[in-house]
């Protein structure tokens, strides 16, 4: 008679089991050890001015478009896209950099998407059909074993 545990015996000895509180104690302790026992630090933020595009309105002075070195560096608004537009608050009358989204990288992250996407349905129709094919084989085995018995 076979049992319905699907845990080998082997795994329910004293010491196997010993071993493995030990583990997950000592996993437990570093995860919420360091949340409880750790000092809450007081860090200074430097409070960054808002811009003026966020409170007032403003003009587009040059139009989305890829950041040079030089403004990667400089810019900060650069390091999040890598496209960047010009803006005059129109208030304030400030130029200032806003971060943008250029048409071209929307377009070119779309066919990325579109390509791993048909790529993935290509693989696994392949192993849909590769799979067919094997469950196909096991059962007419099968089957010719059953005729063949008779």
């Amino acid at each position: 008679m076979e049992s319905d545990c699907r845990i080998p015996m082997s795994c329910l000895r004293p010491r196997i089991l010993a071993l493995h509180a030990l583990f997950w104690g000592l996993v437990s302790l570093k995860v919420f050890g360091a949340a409880l026992l750790s000092e809450e630090k007081t860090t200074v933020v430097k409070a960054l001015p808002t811009p003026c595009w966020q409170t007032e309105e403003f003009v587009v002075a040059l139009p989305c478009s890829v950041c040079n070195d030089f403004q990667t560096r400089r810019e900060p608004a650069c390091r999040q896209t890598g496209y960047v537009e010009k803006i005059n608050c129109t208030t304030s009358n400030k130029d200032e950099y806003k971060s943008c989204r250029s048409a071209m990288m929307e377009e070119h992250l779309f066919w990325k998407f579109e390509g791993a996407m048909l790529a993935l349905t290509v693989l696994f129709a392949l192993l849909v059909v590769a799979r067919q094919r094997s469950l196909d084989r096991l059962a007419s085995e099968k089957v010719r074993r059953q005729i063949e018995s008779i």
